[in-house]
């Protein structure tokens, strides 16, 4: 499928959702992305799960990021600047009808980790030199954006206007939307880590795609799926046998083996809320026709899907 077709779907989409032209004011979530950071085909690989896709690409494999149109501020929140940044702007002003450009009125970055805000650099003077673009970031990123180049030079020159946030300090974008940071345990050798409670007019969505292990999490999982209508939650690794050439230690995520195990008793509704997403490349959840795909629908969970839309 070309990217073009891509798009037009996506925008369809967003036209059977409309009310006879009466304008909704909840507020509509797109996913945007659903990799791990470095994407698919990932750098270097020779595996079967990347050889086709060389000659091949496949227009939705993007890193994970989220997407979110409020019409009642008629504001576009991109949430994580990732290396597929230029795609992933196009699709959501899609959803944003009286958009004058691609610029998203409000970006938030998770960490400091390559996929998830190395996209800035594209808002610089190599690119779309923007001017004052509102990013939302932790202390931490903070310090780590101001005190590093390129970084520093979007700052010095006003490409982005760099905010800081607070955890569990909501960001209000309208009356009828805002988001709250949250931290949680990741790798922090740069920055530290959050998640995020969107919170729209009639539902929430809980936002984590990377975590160590839940159980080092100081909230339970299951109760904060409990509080929510959707739940987007990392899926890095389906199990340890995926890298076998690294020490998988190093790169901790829940494998996907174990978060069905913690949420095998929950009730049908508990599980049809919870999207997983943050696939490495040699997830067998990318594959539909993988006996593991197919255990996973089996069990009442869902796998999260580029151009997927949520009301809020």
């Amino acid at each position: 499928m070309s990217y073009c077709c891509l798009l037009l779907i996506i925008a369809g989409t967003m036209v059977a959702q409309s009310t006879g032209g009466k304008r909704d004011s909840a507020a509509t979530l797109i996913i945007l992305g659903t990799l791990q950071d470095a994407g698919s085909p990932h750098i270097g690989c020779i595996k079967k799960c990347c050889n086709h896709l060389w000659d091949h690409p496949d227009p939705s494999r993007k890193v994970v990021s989220l997407g979110i149109y409020d019409p009642i501020s008629n504001s576009r929140t991109l949430i994580d600047a990732t290396p597929d940044i230029s795609h992933q702007i196009k699709i959501l002003s899609k959803l944003a009808p009286e958009s004058k450009n691609d610029i998203p009125e409000h970006i938030i970055i998770t960490h400091a980790h390559i996929g998830h805000y190395t996209g800035l650099m594209y808002l610089g003077r190599e690119a779309m030199n923007t001017k004052n673009v509102p990013v939302s970031v932790m202390p931490g990123m903070y310090q780590f954006i101001t005190n590093n180049g390129p970084w520093n030079q979007l700052v010095k020159l006003k490409n982005i206007d760099l905010k800081i946030i607070g955890h569990e300090t909501a960001i209000p974008i309208s009356s009828g939307l805002a988001l709250t940071p949250f931290l949680v345990p990741h790798r922090a050798e740069y920055s530290e880590t959050i998640g995020l409670l969107i919170s729209g007019k009639n539902k929430k969505a809980l936002f984590i795609p990377d975590i160590d292990k839940w159980h080092l999490w100081g909230k339970n999982i299951v109760e904060e799926i409990k509080k929510v209508d959707i739940a987007f939650l990392d899926a890095t690794f389906y199990d340890n046998t995926e890298v076998n050439n690294r020490n998988i230690a190093e790169i901790p995520h829940p494998f996907v083996v174990e978060s069905l195990e913690l949420f095998k008793n929950l009730p049908e509704k508990e599980k049809s809320k919870i999207h997983f997403l943050h696939f490495n490349h040699t997830n067998p959840l990318l594959d539909p026709e993988s006996t593991q795909t197919k255990d996973l629908l089996i069990k009442g969970f869902k796998i999260a899907k580029m151009g997927d839309t949520f009301k809020l």
